[in-house]
């Protein structure tokens, strides 16, 4: 995973895995966007672009699928993790299954 920390702008830190050809951008209001599909040479021009966030909003904003924000990676127990990680956790938990309760008609009714 590769990071870039900008200390102009809007954008403050862009996070790209190039694994996933996933892109967060934080903002300086705290907000996080991720964007799917991501070529790497998008990440290259935004990380070398004189104004990242005209570059977002020329280049990104429009183009590509908005994803779901990526965790920071961490180490120990309850750390939080890659999104491959929390993809592959998903996974193995076991799936619950809601039930819905009908009312019973009088004829289906045990005596």
């Amino acid at each position: 995973m590769q990071s870039k920390t900008f200390t102009t702008g809007r954008i403050r830190k862009a996070v790209y895995d190039p694994a996933f050809r996933q892109l967060d951008l934080h903002w300086d209001n705290k907000t996080t966007l991720a964007y799917k599909q991501v070529p790497g040479e998008v990440w290259r021009r935004l990380c070398s672009a004189p104004n990242p966030a005209t570059y977002w909003e020329d280049r990104i904003a429009e183009e590509y699928p908005k994803g779901v924000p990526m965790k920071a990676t961490g180490t120990g127990p309850g750390a939080p993790t890659s999104l491959a990680a929390t993809t592959t956790k998903l996974a193995d938990e076991p799936r619950v299954v809601q039930r819905r309760n009908y009312p019973i008609r009088p004829n289906e009714r045990n005596s």
